[in-house]
């Protein structure tokens, strides 16, 4: 007799909205637990593929020749909210020989590409001297605006050893505004608006100068 009120107690508390409310919070707790551990088990490798592609970049725009230092562990922080390069503060990835600094590199942001932000990575010599210049992603135009990609054309190469000294403002432009580089048939917003960025990540750096090459 017991076991027969004890089901149907049981029947009853089935049909209950704290039982079911109990039973969709306990599987909730269980997924959550079980999401937990798997971002756990996967965030070294998420980040070691991360720090990878990075130095894959950083390679692109500063040689190798200038650094025996490891860039992704000596970094300096620095604020960058009136450059309108896409961030409040730029991490600065500072290349080193022998203990000097011949080099820094950093990430920032075209934010008005004709499709939207253009995020590109530049390597600056000490002397604030353009070592490279690279898209690392865009959603420009296929066939017109991704001509920034050095996949698509060498455009891009064209800023290596520009710097503010040996351009006027007025030439920091693309040719159709009377500056000194190519636009794109098709496809003036793309490039004007990279060379204005790149243009805004000199002057950043040329602001922290002092404190980047001598850290």
């Amino acid at each position: 007799m017991s076991n027969r009120l004890d089901f149907a107690k049981l029947a009853q508390l089935r049909n209950t909205l704290g039982f079911q409310a109990g039973i969709l919070a306990a599987f909730a707790l269980l997924a959550s637990v079980l999401l937990g551990l798997t971002n756990y088990t996967n965030e070294g490798i998420i980040q070691q593929r991360l720090d990878e592609d990075l130095k894959k970049s950083l390679a692109e725009v500063v040689p190798a020749a200038l650094y025996d230092n490891d860039m992704l562990k000596d970094t300096l922080n620095i604020p960058s909210a009136d450059y309108n390069i896409g961030a409040k503060e730029t991490t600065v990835y500072i290349a080193k020989k022998a203990g000097k600094v011949n080099a820094v590199c950093f990430k920032f942001t075209a934010p008005d590409g004709y499709s939207g932000a253009i995020n590109m990575i530049m390597g600056i010599d000490r002397d604030g001297k353009i070592l490279g210049v690279r898209v690392l992603s865009h959603k420009e135009t296929p066939g017109l605006g991704d001509k920034i990609e050095v996949s698509k054309s060498n455009w891009i190469l064209n800023f290596v050893g520009r710097s503010l000294e040996n351009l006027s403002k007025q030439q920091w432009a693309v040719k159709k505004d009377g500056g000194e580089f190519d636009q794109f048939a098709g496809a003036t917003i793309t490039p004007r608006k990279s060379v204005q960025a790149i243009y805004r990540g000199l002057q950043l750096f040329k602001a922290h100068q002092e404190q980047l090459i001598n850290p």
